[in-house]
């Protein structure tokens, strides 16, 4: 959209998929999906463009422009330097240092990278400054040349978002006076932290309902599309975790009612470019309208998969004055699509507080068909706590929505992340849940099948038996491998040709006896008054394991081992901890003390890394059961911390301002 055309109703822009020659990796998506639309060359629409952002969405924008001929530039803070969005667009302005509102929110640097480059566009994807109008109206006035693309009494419970925000960030749900009095001054303070703007909307909260949103398209010849719909019930802390496209509860009559008020609204604003309408839908599928967001939405590829459009090269067209290619009978819903985000972050924890650190180990389950990886990081990245942890967005497509959950699955098993905790067991439970694939979900699926938070999966008999027996082969192909000399002899600590072996493992608290015997690649296992057999070559150089389990196939992932038999393996999504031991060596290990465990009842440790936006306390200070100690700011959600309760003050270890780890010692009451 050309800068002298901005109508008041702002008209946003544009959105990021992994360009795939950057680690010349390539997805399979199912031929079906693959984008209707071609390029054309002829086309000119910019010769440069800036995105005013960073990570997948970053290197999402980029992809397309590359495919389009467009020259790009990327902006990032100091920390961000070596960032694969950086690497990948063809120059990089530095913008300030790593907190936000110092670098991707600071609007003289970004406009300053704008002049420098001389870009002619400016796509800020989502988040930061994509729906700042104080940033677009800068772009008006200082750059004519330039292209913004990105596209504007209740009682109780209210919602109270930031009117700038997105992502979970600065929203909340008050249902009475005090809570929206707490829940103003967080949300007013994370919106500013986040956006840089601390404005606030309160709206009506609707008791367990549907979050559906319609992508809308619409040019500047006031043409106007609905692209079917997003399924975004799946949530915490109001941030979406899972999607899908289509929904299993709308009906072709309530999809195209939708659709139809959704294109209504963007030409009753002379809205030009993507965008996204969101409702709430309730049991009898009423739908409300709840705000429409002006961009590119993070789930969007799950749109692009079922109807073949490339969301970004739509804006881009329709940016530079372009009629829309497509009618509304020419949008399909071709097969089903699904998104999991895939965050740094303890699902353990209120369902996800953010984890930091370097990835250690980093694969992409791009072998598999029909999976779409949008990511802006590689073996190597940081994860800090300055931004949001998303790691990427998994897409997986079939057609139908149990194929496209299948591939979930085994994408999920496929995914190698190391270096971070992650939302991983999270999201394998949620699309394996009965509840989640018989479609009876709502805004508050998590709280209602997890009242007491995530424990990650609960092993079955059977379950846990294969994991016991799994542990046992991966103990022995381990110790059958160490007798193997290389280039010198090793000391065998167990015969070369043994064939069966008496073990015990240990799970929990509990210890389990078996009996192992091997023939070639295969073990079989008695343990628990059962039997099960494990095929697999064990190739311990490989973070993945693939293995066949009583004939069903099975990707485990051995996190680590060492030499006291401790193993860790993901199995079925989860962590678990299993100790392998001979049988002598367990009767043996009775004798050892136990740990003592500490004793948490008169301290306070942070639960997650962050920074001491406030303490609220001193020593000396009598506090109250659930009266606030501290506030801890991690990747721009502030989290009240309370105590367990009513003591004495001992001593405070945090002051405001301060950067905290987790398990750090905050405050000991007496």
């Amino acid at each position: 959209m050309a800068a002298h055309s901005l109508s008041p109703p702002l008209s946003r822009l544009l959105f990021t998929v992994k360009y795939v020659s950057l680690h010349s990796r390539c997805c399979a998506v199912h031929s079906k999906a693959h984008y209707s639309t071609v390029y054309n060359p002829n086309e000119k629409t910019f010769d440069k463009i800036l995105i005013a952002n960073r990570g997948e969405i970053a290197c999402r924008v980029i992809k397309t422009c590359k495919k389009m001929g467009i020259q790009t530039v990327a902006v990032h803070s100091d920390v961000d330097s070596s960032a694969v969005h950086v690497k990948m667009a063809d120059e990089a302005i530095c913008v300030g240092p790593a907190p936000t509102n110092k670098s991707y929110l600071n609007m003289d640097a970004i406009m300053d990278a704008i002049r420098v480059t001389g870009a002619q566009a400016v796509h800020p994807g989502y988040g930061f400054l994509s729906e700042n109008k104080e940033f677009a109206k800068r772009l008006v006035k200082y750059l004519c040349n330039c292209c913004f693309i990105f596209v504007l009494l209740l009682g109780y419970p209210v919602m109270i978002k930031a009117s700038a925000g997105g992502g979970g960030k600065g929203m909340r749900i008050a249902w009475n006076d005090d809570e929206t009095r707490e829940g103003f001054r967080f949300s007013s303070q994370e919106a500013a932290s986040s956006f840089g703007d601390d404005r606030l909307l309160i709206e009506k909260y609707i008791d367990n309902p549907r979050h559906i949103e319609i992508q809308v398209l619409a040019d500047k010849h006031g043409n106007a599309l609905w692209l079917n719909e997003r399924e975004c019930s799946i949530q915490r802390r109001n941030q979406k975790v899972v999607e899908e496209a289509p929904s299993t509860f709308l009906d072709p009559v309530t999809r195209r009612a939708m659709g139809e008020q959704a294109v209504q609204l963007a030409k009753a604003v002379q809205y030009s470019s993507a965008g996204t309408v969101e409702f709430l839908v309730d049991s009898k599928k009423n739908f409300y309208f709840l705000e429409m967001n002006t961009r590119l939405q993070v789930e969007h590829p799950i749109t692009e998969c079922i109807t073949g459009l490339d969301l970004v090269e739509q804006m881009i067209r329709v940016a530079k004055g372009y009629q829309l290619q497509h009618k509304q009978e020419d949008i399909p819903i071709n097969g089903w699509a699904i998104e999991s985000r895939v965050y740094a972050e303890d699902p353990y924890k209120s369902f996800g507080l953010p984890s930091i650190g370097r990835l250690s180990q980093y694969q992409e389950p791009l072998n598999l068909s029909n999976v779409r990886v949008d990511s802006g990081i590689q073996e190597g990245s940081d994860i800090s706590i300055y931004y949001d942890p998303m790691i990427s967005k998994l897409v997986t497509y079939g057609a139908t929505r149990n194929e496209a959950l299948a591939k979930m699955e085994d994408a999920l098993d496929n995914y190698v992340i190391r270096g971070v905790t992650h939302n991983i067991p999270l999201l394998r439970e949620i699309i394996t849940h009965p509840r989640f694939i018989s479609g009876d979900i709502s805004t508050n699926f998590l709280p209602e099948v997890y009242p007491d938070g995530f424990k990650g999966h609960q092993l079955e008999v059977d379950a846990r038996r294969e994991l016991l027996a799994s542990a046992a082969a991966l103990y022995i192909a381990a110790q059958l491998r160490s007798q193997k000399p290389y280039l010198c002899y090793r000391v065998s600590t167990i015969p070369v040709k043994c064939t069966h072996w008496e073990l015990c493992v240990e799970l929990g608290k509990g210890c389990h006896a078996m009996e192992v015997t091997k023939s070639g690649d295969v073990y079989n296992v008695e343990v628990d008054g059962g039997k099960v057999e494990v095929i697999g070559a064990f190739n311990l150089a490989s973070p993945l394991l693939p293995l066949t389990i009583n004939g069903s196939d099975r990707m485990l992932q051995c996190l680590s081992r060492d030499a006291s038999g401790m193993i860790v393996l993901q199995y079925l999504g989860t962590v678990f901890k299993v100790r392998v031991l001979s049988k002598l060596a367990s009767e043996l290990n009775s004798y050892m003390p136990e740990k003592v465990p500490e004793d948490t009842s008169s301290i306070l440790r942070s639960p997650m890394p962050g920074t001491v936006v406030a303490v609220s306390i001193k020593p000396g200070d009598t506090v109250a059961e659930g009266q606030e100690i501290c506030v801890i700011e991690a990747m721009k959600m502030q989290n009240s911390l309370t105590a367990a309760r009513q003591a004495k003050v001992k001593s405070v270890h945090c002051k405001p301002g301060e950067t905290v780890g987790e398990g750090d010692l905050l405050v000991e009451l007496q």
